[in-house]
């Protein structure tokens, strides 16, 4: 399902939420990489599999954590 266009500042609000992904989870995505450059195909899953999804767990749980201290910085103007 497509998500509806974003608005200019929306759109400058995500590359900046985007690089601020990036630079969070640089050393995850590094170990990621790692670790399915290092696997065969035949150890792919199992100990390989959860590996890789605690990883990717991990990333997601920094790209929110980016996107509420982005939140944070934009609601300290207001008060």
């Amino acid at each position: 399902m497509p998500f509806p266009p974003l608005s200019p500042e929306q759109q400058a609000d995500a590359k900046a939420l985007a690089q601020a992904i990036r630079e969070a989870a640089a050393e995850e995505i590094d170990e990621l990489a790692r670790t399915l450059a290092g696997t065969s195909d035949h150890e792919l899953f199992g100990a390989n599999e959860f590996k890789v999804r605690d990883l990717a767990h991990k990333i997601a749980a920094k790209a929110l954590e980016q996107r509420l201290a982005q939140k944070k910085t934009a609601t300290k103007g207001l008060a």
